[in-house]
């Protein structure tokens, strides 16, 4: 046996996925690199560890016993790598994260700086609805969670980091009859809403009842992403953080429309339970952000906006 680790993590993959396909774009590689290193991994057993059924590949009992013994083989590999540099005096582990999904346009500035000087951290990132943050961060599946609505059932300590600001957004082509917006005017347009539990979602709603805005017609997205695309091709209108519409306020795809009471405004917090037991990896960020978050902010979210 002569097999590679590479060899080993590439079959781990396809073992997951059941592709070849999906296992060379998630591992960042040619599918013909792929198909390589399976044949050549292949070639080192007298069992098949697959077959092609049709166009399908489907792994063989055998298959998936060499999976599992991969799986071991490479947390094994990974122990090592990690004691090896704690032993050198560098940080080393995994760091954990879920983020509901508006701040998945933050959220990576904050890391940038901490992963090049921490080259052996490995960081997992779940980018999620709010209900699922917060699970997981009250199931322990988290070391932080990055919120704008703070959990009121949860014991959690928090580091404050920036505002998250929201305003009432447009596509191109949706037509402004007067300088500023009445309210009354809006009950005409599809609103566009995110899905119940949404922190968005909320402040649109409360905003609406505030205003007494009558609504004739809505419709119901699960995603920022989805929202954004929906009002570019005018399909209706939507309060929106403006930290994810940032290139489309510049080419022109969205407007904001100047309306009374805007932008409304929350804080984007990091958080984590009180009773959490932070691994140093964990302590290293936590003191990372709050030794680096005002200059973080400022290098990166000085954002611009222009009403229409």
């Amino acid at each position: 046996m002569n097999y590679t680790l590479h060899q080993l993590e590439i079959f781990k993959k396809i073992v997951e996925v059941k592709s070849v396909t999906k296992a060379s774009e998630q591992l960042f590689l040619t599918q013909p690199a792929v198909s390589i290193q399976l044949k050549n991994f292949q070639d080192q057993f007298r069992l098949p560890l697959f077959e092609v059924v049709g166009r399908k590949l489907y792994i063989t009992e055998f298959g998936e016993e060499i999976g599992k013994a991969a799986i071991k083989i490479l947390e094994e590999v990974e122990a090592i790598n990690y004691k090896s540099s704690l032993f050198e005096g560098k940080l080393a582990g995994k760091l954990n994260l879920s983020v509901v999904s508006t701040a998945k346009y933050a959220m990576p500035y904050f890391l940038t700086q901490f992963i090049k000087e921490n080259d052996k951290v490995d960081i997992t990132m779940d980018v999620t609805n709010k209900m699922s943050v917060i699970r997981a961060l009250e199931n322990n599946q988290c070391d932080f969670a990055m919120v704008s609505t703070i959990p009121k059932k949860l014991k959690i300590d928090r580091i404050e980091l920036m505002k998250n600001q929201m305003f009432f957004v447009a596509g191109k082509d949706y037509k402004i009859s007067e300088k500023t917006l009445l309210l009354k005017n809006l009950n005409q347009s599809l609103f566009l809403f995110r899905e119940s539990g949404s922190a968005t979602r909320l402040a649109m709603e409360k905003y609406l009842v505030k205003h007494k805005i009558e609504i004739h017609k809505k419709m119901e997205l699960t995603s920022n992403e989805a929202i954004k695309q929906a009002v570019i091709a005018g399909l209706g209108i939507s309060i929106m953080p403006i930290i994810g519409i940032q290139e489309s306020l510049k080419n022109g795809d969205l407007k904001i429309l100047k309306i009374k009471d805007l932008p409304l405004e929350t804080n984007w917090n990091l958080i984590w339970l009180k009773t959490k037991n932070l691994s140093n990896v964990a302590k290293a960020f936590k003191n990372y952000i709050i030794e680096n978050k005002d200059e973080i902010i400022e290098n990166n979210f000085q954002l611009q906006y222009d009403y229409q």
